[in-house]
């Protein structure tokens, strides 16, 4: 399996720990990710320490409590595939935290730098801006949790269904040069699921002088890191699928670089996308 693919664990651990992505594991600085899953009862807690994070449900519902706020009984989709928005909360650096699931409870934990500048909040399902981007067999549908324009100090939040036999992140672009305002450096990391759950979905990584280029066949439950370079995913015919998207960088922008061979794609008149 390539280094950039991270497998979730056969089992959660005692503590509901099923994927874990931190800076150290991942050879990076910004970007921690992990997944969460909790039976009914459970509860798992952490301090944010230096890090705000971004605490997604991405199925199920739960009590979520920091040091000055509590949210009771948030949550609404039971499967990432209902194309729902999902409920989420903000938590600081210098903060903490308390998740207790009140079903089945499936939570993406997304973390960066934190400068403790902002209060814990929720992000209700409302609140979350969606979009359908693209045209023909390269629409999908997008869930902006946590975006630019929304305080926080390093995180940037968002959700992609790519329906079966389309593709998504296309045309290719790349956001791993710190060259503003053309260009902004981030690091990201994409959590899939697939449905049904024994399909895959295709992404390539890939850098203009070829240095980096992988195509990655990844299943469901796994993460990819992306580093550096252009980034493109395919659904194939038959399985639709779901990422999870968390970067992260220096400056908390997305200024994206589309790639040259390809960005001709975006160029179709109007009424052909």
């Amino acid at each position: 399996m390539s280094k950039w693919i991270v497998a979730p664990a056969a089992e959660p651990d005692g503590e509901g720990n099923w994927l874990d992505i931190t800076p150290e594991s991942a050879g990076w600085s910004y970007v921690g990710f992990q997944v969460v899953r909790l039976t009914e009862g459970q509860i798992f807690k952490r301090e944010t320490k230096h890090r705000e994070v971004c605490l997604v449900l991405l199925s199920g519902k739960a009590d979520v409590v920091t040091a000055g706020r509590e949210w009771r009984g948030i949550g609404q989709r039971m499967n990432v595939f209902e194309r729902i928005p999902p409920y989420s909360v903000y938590v600081p650096s210098g903060d903490g935290y308390v998740i207790r699931a009140l079903t089945d409870l499936e939570v993406a934990v997304c973390s960066a730098p934190g400068r403790g500048g902002h209060e814990a909040r929720l992000i209700a399902p409302d609140q979350v801006g969606s979009e359908t981007r693209g045209y023909g067999n390269i629409e999908r549908r997008i869930h902006n949790i946590l975006p630019e324009q929304e305080p926080a100090d390093s995180l940037l939040v968002v959700e992609v269904f790519t329906p079966n036999g389309h593709w998504s992140s296309y045309p290719p672009h790349k956001h791993d040069r710190d060259a503003l305002p053309e260009e902004s450096l981030l690091e990201e990391t994409y959590y899939f699921r697939i449905q049904p759950e024994q399909g895959f979905a295709i992404q390539r990584v890939y850098t203009d002088d070829r240095s980096l280029d992988e195509t990655l066949v990844v299943k469901d439950g796994q993460a990819v890191l992306v580093p550096r370079g252009y980034h493109p995913v395919s659904a194939p015919p038959g399985y639709d699928c779901y990422y999870l998207n968390v970067m992260a960088g220096p400056v908390r922008t997305w200024k994206f670089h589309n790639d040259p061979d390809h960005a001709w794609i975006m160029a179709k008149p109007a009424q052909q996308r």
